[in-house]
């Protein structure tokens, strides 16, 4: 690997420990172990991220920025707001059905004894999730599909159902996929 391109191996990295978080049995990762897989030293790491939660933040910006692109790309492609709704939540299931290292950092399993900022950076994550399920119901309740009063509980029930399934997604040991059967259970959540 010392031939890589600047850039490349902190890459190499952060990908290296989003395979190791897709372990089904959710061991916690150490920089030992991490360097061990890469065959460099454990300084090595540290010449590119000054902490291993600075690596965790490196997949929570990835998450960040994957999750937040999509919606704002179905805010745009989507006129209805029930079906803006829909497509956000089956976008979160999918994404977590795609990575399923990326699930343990979503429900906060991999962050278990790290730097308590990475558990508070998910939680923002997870509030400006149900903003985005409250811009979509809000849209909704003006084209006559439910209440404007209704919109809060609303997005939090969908946050919520969509937490539930990454966590069945994870502690099956990423067995149990969370898009199954979410059709009926979406359109029964979307009823106005």
């Amino acid at each position: 690997m010392a031939s890589t391109k600047p850039g490349q191996r902190k890459l190499q990295i952060l990908q290296a420990l989003a395979a190791m978080l897709e372990q089904p049995k959710g061991e916690k990762i150490t920089t030992a172990a991490l360097a061990k897989r890469l065959d460099v030293s454990e300084a090595a790491l540290y010449r590119h991220f000054a902490s291993k939660a600075q690596m965790f933040e490196g997949l929570i910006e990835f998450i960040e920025s994957s999750v937040f692109g999509l919606i704002n790309q179905i805010a745009e492609r989507e006129e209805g707001g029930v079906d803006q709704a829909h497509a956000i939540l089956q976008m979160l299931l999918s994404f977590a059905a795609n990575n399923p290292g990326m699930t343990r950092l979503l429900i906060g399993d991999a962050l278990v004894g790290e730097d308590e900022r990475l558990q508070l950076r998910m939680n923002q994550f997870y509030d400006k999730v149900e903003l985005a399920c409250k811009q979509s119901l809000r849209l909704a309740a003006t084209q006559g599909h439910g209440v404007e009063g209704d919109v809060g509980a609303r997005a939090s029930l969908l946050v919520s159902y969509v937490v539930g399934r990454w966590h069945r997604f994870a502690k099956s040991g990423f067995k149990q996929i969370p898009t199954e059967g979410t059709g009926l259970q979406i359109a029964l959540l979307l009823a106005a």
